[in-house]
């Protein structure tokens, strides 16, 4: 006698997965219709795809003899985003205490500091540089001090998140022992947020060094300045020049920046 065979389950639909990418088919059919959305004009591309090779075709055979030019606005670009890193490191360290639940009770304060830096993370390095050079004038500094803003909208913000997300116990001891809040923040949080914030430190130079090379655009000093020149003037052939150097520093200093962060973690 044949043993009845038993019917695998049916496996279930994922409806979840099916409402999400429905959801996400219409939004972008919406938003992609004329005289709704963005409004996108594809046939420009099929118009125009013969100016976009020559383009391509241009920055495909770099000019060598540029280099020497690059060489001072690289180094300027590299000096903008070490200076705006170290600033913008020391100036968030202590907004990160003053902004962190666990080592700032005063709850007034804690959050007057916290709105400051949500006001000052919501505003774009761009923006913050064309405001800049409108006031100073064009060169690095403007692009410093964007930078530098930048920066500490970024680190209070997360090095406050890393405190909050430490153990309270050293916190409370040291408050039961009698000490003031600064006291506590220096001898007790610190040394447990260190690794941590030279790690963000790290990371935030990165993004100053790509940063530092698209200010320029409005005129904040660094590489940016001649990516402007010779873009106007379309030469493609300078240009691709410098995107193979950004490309180069880029990845060397992800690779050195990585490495610094697995020492201090």
């Amino acid at each position: 006698m044949n043993s009845p065979q038993l019917a695998l389950p049916r496996k279930p639909r994922n409806y979840p997965a099916i409402a999400a990418a429905t959801l996400v088919f219409v939004i972008t059919a919406i938003t992609l219709s004329p005289g709704i959305g963005v409004d996108a004009d594809f046939s420009s591309i099929a118009n125009n795809w013969q100016q976009g090779l020559e383009r391509i075709a241009s920055m495909l055979t770099p000019q060598w003899s540029f280099f020497p030019e690059t060489v001072q606005p690289i180094i300027e670009t590299l000096a903008m985003a070490i200076i705006a890193t170290v600033l913008g490191s020391a100036i968030s360290l202590p907004l990160a205490f003053l902004t962190a639940r666990t080592t700032n009770p005063n709850r007034v304060l804690q959050w007057t500091f916290r709105i400051i830096v949500n006001v000052v993370r919501s505003m774009p390095e761009l923006l913050y540089a064309a405001i800049l050079v409108a006031m100073v004038g064009v060169g690095a500094l403007p692009g410093i001090l964007a930078l530098v803003l930048f920066n500490i909208g970024i680190m209070a913000k997360l090095v406050s998140e890393a405190i909050e997300s430490n153990s309270t116990g050293p916190l409370e001891a040291g408050r039961a022992a009698g000490g003031t809040s600064v006291q506590v923040a220096r001898t007790m949080a610190l040394p447990d947020v260190w690794p941590q914030f030279l790690s963000q430190a790290l990371f935030t130079f990165e993004i100053n060094v790509r940063a530092s090379s698209v200010l320029g655009l409005v005129g904040a000093g660094g590489i940016g300045l001649l990516i402007d020149s010779v873009r106007t003037y379309y030469q493609y052939d300078k240009l691709s020049l410098i995107i193979l150097e950004i490309l180069v520093i880029v990845v060397v200093l992800e690779s050195v920046s990585a490495w610094l962060r697995k020492k201090v973690s």
